[in-house]
């Protein structure tokens, strides 16, 4: 296997069918930890706008070939690659590959090491399977997204992360993970079916727990963690922006009135030995309703500034990326101008981070090849002819 930069999958080879959404995201994360990824474009995607480059987020780090796997030459190219490869991901519909001729049964004879991760919304059976479908439509069918909203209010939308890259794209590198543990013990690769309605219902495994022990209303904001809880939600503030509260232990609840001023010892309405009583809660709402508005959101975020009341400002997208806290961290980085996070998680003997901006569509297919000794160069050089000029960078930032 070819070494990789750095990271605990160093050494692992990595082919992606290229796609949308949770399999790049997957393939994203898995060159993150180290691997050597391929992305196999097609070749009308050459040119193809937000293909490569700094922006290109969820395919850095990857080396771009094209190839026609709807000709013989690109399926044999494509299976001489997995031939060599330690997993295989795609995201196509169930039975696509099959039709190709390259399904995890061919692959799976040529490479028996080899993991085959399949991503896919419905799964690869049931009734669904041939479906279309969204991120929204598959939370929608597991109850995650009619959980999520405020009480008498439509279900509130969660972007598509809990879905595409939650229950989808981190359960599909989950999967692989354990499979390749299994093919480096036995030599016995399989196939990972990585479905968003399974990775989603399973993230939902405490809800379901709560709700089996009657600790959760079927209902949308009603309950602790959903927005029911006036302890446990989003406040408005003086400027129209909004503060996080997350007081939900009795320390930090009495923590939160008394800098608030709501305590009853310092004369407020509020009894902190009740905040479980439901009845005290619209009360308890209204109280926090009103004093939030009072101040900025800076300057609530100022005042609970390290004193475990669990309390902190709703911030966009840019300021996050500017939050002294990430920026410590350097959780969140800039790489040629494209604001994103950096790798995580962490480790202290095989430390990861991004290899570099995504290639343009084909612009390795060339090398990828000759690299990985297979032998239809002369179809990849035709298809590089039409590659834009791009420099293909792959520096360790």
């Amino acid at each position: 296997m070819a070494s990789g930069d750095s990271g605990p999958l160093a050494g692992c080879r990595v082919v992606e069918l290229g796609g949308i959404g949770p399999g790049p995201f997957a393939g994203m994360f898995l060159a993150d930890l180290g691997a050597e990824v391929v992305r196999v474009d097609r070749p009308d995607a050459v040119g193809e706008e937000g293909r490569g480059g700094a922006a290109d987020v969820l395919n850095r780090g990857k080396r771009s070939v094209t190839l026609d796997l709807k000709r013989p030459e690109g399926r044999s190219a494509l299976l001489q690659l997995t031939d060599q490869a330690d997993v295989l991901i795609e995201g196509y519909r169930p039975g696509v590959t099959e039709r190709l001729g390259i399904g995890p049964e061919v692959c799976l004879a040529r490479n028996p090491r080899l993991v085959y991760g399949r991503m896919t919304g419905w799964g690869q059976e049931g009734p669904l399977a041939s479906a279309a479908g969204h991120d929204l439509t598959y939370i929608a069918l597991t109850g995650a997204l009619g959980a999520i909203g405020a009480a008498g209010g439509p279900p509130q939308i969660p972007l598509n992360l809990l879905g595409d890259f939650g229950g989808g794209g981190c359960y599909l590198v989950i999967g692989v993970l354990a499979a390749l543990r299994v093919a480096d013990s036995t030599g016995r690769g399989q196939v990972v079916d990585a479905a968003i309605v399974d990775g989603t219902a399973h993230l939902l495994a405490s809800t379901f727990a709560k709700l089996a022990r009657g600790a959760w209303r079927d209902e949308r904001g009603v309950n602790q963690f959903d927005g029911g809880a006036p302890f446990y939600a989003v406040y408005e503030t003086k400027d129209h922006r909004y503060v996080a509260v997350g007081a939900l232990e009795p320390k930090f609840y009495r923590r939160l009135l008394t800098l608030l001023e709501l305590d009853r010892d310092s004369g407020g309405a509020i009894d902190p030995d009740r905040q479980q009583d439901r009845t005290t809660w619209p009360t308890l709402r209204a109280a926090l309703t009103e004093r939030f508005a009072q101040r900025t959101r800076d300057e609530w975020a100022a005042l609970f500034e390290g004193t475990d009341a669990c309390v902190a400002p709703v911030l966009g997208l840019t300021e996050a990326a500017h939050h002294p806290h990430l920026a410590a961290r350097g959780s969140v980085i800039d790489r040629g101008g494209a604001v994103q996070p950096a790798a995580a998680p962490r480790f202290s003997a095989t430390p990861t981070a991004p290899r570099g901006p995504a290639a343009h569509v084909g612009a390795d297919t060339r090398t990828v090849l000759a690299d990985w000794g297979v032998d239809v160069v002369e179809e990849a050089r035709t298809e590089e002819e039409h590659t834009p000029e791009a420099p293909n960078e792959r520096i360790r930032p």
